[in-house]
């Protein structure tokens, strides 16, 4: 246990991601006393930890769907967040370019899918003002997005678990949940330490955030995942470190329009200057971050087409990331499951499942939605 609260806890969390640790925040703002229950040694340590740290506008989403009203909504809450605790953020803006006219129309829907979300309207590029704007980019046409940005991811899942801990919130480590039954008055929760020790917890109310594993977690709350729907596919994305000795590469966050399941192999920054190329799409079967260097050659391909300096010797593994998506290779587009379970026969409790990108930038507005959707059932 990394804190202990003031009272017994009335609401647990399953997952110290950072979303599980901002609905946490939330709830406990709200007068809650949450516990936050959670594998690892320490927060944020799978998803949350392995991305891209982009602060996503949100303009690729259907304009209807949670992703997009989400990450609008969860975007500016984030950067008021870093301005008031001083967390570290840049917002240097993205580029999305088109590397060939034919590629125009994609560019072309996503302008409309930006304005119809209220993402904002984006700017066009022709071929020169890319180059002035980047130079070393080469495009036919290119969109350019003032409010996407980088933030540090771990600052972000810290200051949550801080506010948690503040209010009274407790966080326990090492620690998965091994049963969860429904009782007249709640929850009871079944756990077990790394070390093999057993405790049983009851609550009224539970939130699954608990990322790669929410629909297992769901399955043991009793809920039919398949007919849901809800089956999780685990999907792999690789990154590659780019040389230092190519010096500044961009000067913001360049993108190729969209690939299937993923957005393409693009170029972002971290806060300290490092340049990385990623990620790529491989759907997996198990947990596994091992990067292939043999993909450096793919990878450099990939982005010679818009970056054309590169080269695969210019390229190291860096990391891979894995994300639980709901929509499996070549399927249609999946939106966030964000869903209070009593009409499913499994009251007080909220499953978050999907949730990968633009989870991280949507992480305040989802815990809004969570707790809202929690205070509604009762």
């Amino acid at each position: 246990m990394s804190s202990a609260g003031t009272g017994a806890p009335d609401v647990a969390v399953i997952g110290a991601g950072i979303v599980g640790l901002a609905c946490a925040a939330e709830l406990a703002r709200r007068g809650s006393t949450p516990i936050v229950i959670e594998t690892h040694a320490g927060i944020a340590r799978e998803t949350s930890s392995r991305n891209s740290e982009v602060v996503h506008a949100g303009i690729y989403y259907p304009p209807d769907s949670l992703k997009a009203r989400l990450c609008v909504e969860g975007r500016e809450r984030l950067y008021a967040r870093c301005r008031e605790l001083d967390i570290p953020h840049r917002r240097i803006g993205k580029l999305v370019v088109a590397t060939q006219a034919s590629e125009r129309s994609a560019l072309e829907d996503i302008a409309a899918r930006a304005e119809a979300s209220g993402a904002g309207a984006l700017s066009w590029l022709d071929a020169a003002e890319v180059g002035r704007r980047e130079p070393r980019v080469r495009a036919h046409a290119g969109l350019w997005s003032p409010r996407s940005g980088i933030v540090d991811a771990h600052a972000l899942a810290a200051s949550y678990q801080a506010e948690l801990e503040s209010l009274g919130g407790a966080l326990a480590l090492h620690t998965r949940v091994a049963g969860l039954e429904p009782r007249a008055d709640g929850w009871s929760l079944r756990t077990e330490s790394d070390r093999g020790e057993r405790f049983d917890l009851e609550v009224p109310r539970v939130v699954n955030a608990a990322g790669l594993w929410s629909d297992r977690i769901a399955e043991l709350a009793g809920l039919d995942v398949d007919a849901l729907g809800w089956r999780l596919r685990w999907c792999k994305g690789d990154y590659f470190g780019v040389a230092p000795r190519l010096g500044a590469l961009t000067r913001h966050l360049v993108y190729p329009v969209p690939a299937a399941a993923g957005l393409g192999i693009h170029v972002t920054l971290d806060l300290g200057g490092r340049y990385r190329l990623g990620p790529d799409v491989e759907y997996v079967d198990e947990l596994s971050y091992r990067v292939d260097p043999a993909k450096a050659e793919r990878f450099a391909r990939a982005a010679a087409r818009y970056l054309p300096e590169i080269r695969p010797r210019d390229l190291s593994p860096e990391l891979a990331g894995i994300r639980p998506k709901l929509q499996g290779p070549g399927e249609a587009f999946r939106d966030f499951v964000i869903r209070e379970t009593g009409d499913l026969g499994a009251p007080g409790l909220v499953c978050l499942i999907g949730i990968e990108s633009p989870g991280l930038t949507a992480s305040a507005a989802i815990a809004r939605l969570a707790a809202d959707l929690l205070q509604a059932a009762g």
